[in-house]
């Protein structure tokens, strides 16, 4: 897609499995920098484990993962560290501290890893709440706040650090239309000013291909297909052409594979 010298992460080759069960099977795709790039995918096709061997939270059984030109699995625990915060993650869930206020969820990266006196960090603290449209929620707890408020606070903390690498795992899920554009139009608007690289992990095709200059398709362990949003909506590829349409039928199984039901029930015969 890119020469490597435009390349903010590079992902070569990689397998990983949980046990026995093989997720990815020699994945390689290329993040370029500047750009916001959606990799989406059916539910357990390892979308968020390859959030987690970037962040360096699991290694890759073979294969590299490099961030700014690092070998992640390589670092020391020092050296992960200075990396990672270079890196904002908003989390699944949201992911926020229960028993902290709005504002010390947003403060807290940069308590644990800055030196910044306390005028300084509440004016960051207030931008960025302002930046999502929340800053008059500053003193309220999490659980007062509605799931899409929730996300965007999740989204400032992500941002806190001005990170050079943002990652967005399932920013969609679970919201109503109006949440899912504001959420989706504040990752692209967030990515431009701040000069950032982005990865959306989503398999929510129709919000996802809205936002982004880049689509990752995964399936069966590997890059099914890549291309702009654009020319993946349009693919003939089996793999692609279902999941971005959402067709029923085709090689994305529904059905874990398992036993035929028969055998698990200790019926005789085909089963209905």
């Amino acid at each position: 897609m890119t020469s490597a010298t435009e390349n903010l992460v590079e992902i070569s080759g990689v397998e990983f499995s949980y046990g026995s069960r093989k997720l990815l099977k020699g994945l390689s795709l290329r993040i370029p920098r500047g750009k916001l790039v959606a990799i989406l995918g059916a539910s357990g096709s390892g979308k968020s484990t390859l959030l987690r061997l970037i962040g360096g939270q699991a290694k890759p059984d073979r294969g590299t993962v490099k961030v700014a030109g690092q070998v992640v699995h390589e670092l020391d625990t020092h050296e992960l560290y200075t990396l990672r915060r270079k890196m904002g993650m908003m989390f699944q869930a949201g992911g926020l501290f229960t028993d902290m206020s709005v504002f010390e969820n947003i403060a807290f990266p940069m308590r644990e890893h800055t030196d910044l006196p306390e005028s300084v960090l509440r004016r960051i603290v207030l931008m960025k709440l302002h930046a999502v449209g929340l800053r008059g929620t500053q003193a309220l707890a999490p659980s007062e706040l509605s799931g899409g408020m929730a996300r965007r606070v999740a989204l400032a903390r992500a941002i806190a650090m001005d990170p050079m690498l943002a990652m967005y795992d399932e920013p969609f899920g679970g919201l109503d239309p109006i949440s899912i554009n504001v959420i989706a139009n504040l990752i692209r608007q967030l990515n431009d000013s701040l000069g950032a690289t982005s990865v959306v992990v989503s398999y929510d095709v129709s919000e996802a291909v809205k936002l982004v200059d880049h689509v990752y398709v995964i399936a069966d362990g590997v890059v099914a297909g890549e291309g702009t949003p654009e020319e993946m909506l349009t693919s003939k590829d089996p793999y692609v052409y279902q999941f971005m349409h959402a067709q029923p039928d085709g090689p994305i199984a529904f059905h874990y594979p398992g036993r035929p039901i028969g055998e698990d029930l200790g019926v005789r015969g085909p089963v209905r």
